[in-house]
């Protein structure tokens, strides 16, 4: 990356001369083997995974831990919403703490314990292995892969990435994680107008596409709720309390749009998930922490969200948990 980025970029080191957000690739990528393979086997009570509740990275983690059953498994602790330039850090206060691990006062700690040599941008999730005493892995795309399938005691009867739809969800992962997921951010951290409305441009040329499959299907693939619904929710439930604003994608709010506005209640509704979503810590997260877009830090009281109102998509098929309907 070059070291020519435009003055006003939110994160210089990931911005391009031309002005583009272009995000680092994460750093620890190993796996946890429900085999016992390898120097991280799946075993109850050994790692721990800490979150953001504003990060739409990290609230993929917790959603899946939630829906798998994992709490006693997989500990989890979460860290201040709101990031200075040390990072992310563990404080006390509502719904986030200290460290109840290793006593790290920040995040950046952990990422010095595993790799002293590390010097990009510190984030969430990260899941950590106590009997290592190291990071595993910070790619929340891994992580919740993790989560579905590997480690023990997990609900059996929810599997997120089943093999025979696996090169669908593949797919539409690549489609919604860069022009979506990351769009948002492509927009909001641009740092020319050229960059920002080429990132605008694909953004809602994607939403309107994903609004026209999930017009006619409850889920992304095969009718059935898959990881890629996750992964879809977590930017989509974000947008008009955040990136409508901020990151000015303000085209279309998500409640224009019928098919993905239902679709965010329907998930939202899904047992296990609406307690995963903290839309004080996502607030105040984008608002006070992104002071190039906010310098006064001021954090909108709105939009009005009614997520637990009807969604009327029960007639494109069967609910995300079918075994925990009432």
């Amino acid at each position: 990356m070059s070291t020519d980025a435009p003055p006003s970029a939110q994160f210089a080191a990931e911005t391009d001369r031309t002005g583009h957000f272009v995000r680092q690739q994460s750093r620890f990528r190993d796996w946890v083997r429900a085999d016992g393979s390898g120097p991280h086997p799946a075993v109850a009570g050994r790692y721990h995974l800490y979150v953001s509740l504003a990060c739409p990275w990290a609230h993929r983690t917790v959603i899946v831990r939630s829906l798998k059953g994992l709490e006693d498994v997989v500990s989890m602790s979460v860290v201040d919403p709101v990031r200075d330039e040390r990072g992310w850090a563990f404080r006390d206060g509502p719904g986030h703490g200290p460290d109840p691990v290793n006593g790290f006062a920040f995040l950046a700690e952990a990422y010095a314990a595993s790799d002293p040599e590390f010097a990009g941008r510190v984030t969430v999730p990260v899941l950590w292995d106590r009997g290592t005493g190291r990071i595993v892995n910070n790619e929340s795309a891994d992580v919740i892969r993790m989560l579905n399938a590997e480690f023990p005691g997990g609900d059996e009867r929810l599997d997120l990435f089943p093999e025979a739809l696996r090169d669908e969800i593949d797919q539409v992962n690549a489609l919604v994680y860069p022009a979506v997921n990351d769009g948002v951010y492509k927009a909001g951290f641009a740092a020319s107008q050229a960059a920002y409305e080429e990132a605008f441009d694909v953004l809602f040329g994607a939403l309107d596409l994903l609004d026209a499959r999930l017009s006619a299907s409850r889920w992304l693939v095969g009718n059935r709720f898959t990881e890629a619904d996750v992964r879809l929710f977590t930017t989509l439930v974000r947008f008009d309390p955040v990136y409508e604003v901020h990151f000015k994608c303000n085209l279309r709010r998500i409640a224009d749009y019928p098919a993905l506005s239902g679709f965010v209640r329907d998930v939202y509704q899904t047992p296990g998930v609406a307690a995963t979503v903290d839309m004080d810590h996502i607030k105040r997260h984008y608002y006070l922490t992104h002071r190039r877009l906010n310098p006064i830090g001021i954090v909108p009281k709105g939009p009005a969200l009614d997520l637990g109102a009807p969604h009327g998509r029960e007639r494109l098929g069967p609910p995300a948990l079918p075994w925990a309907t009432g």
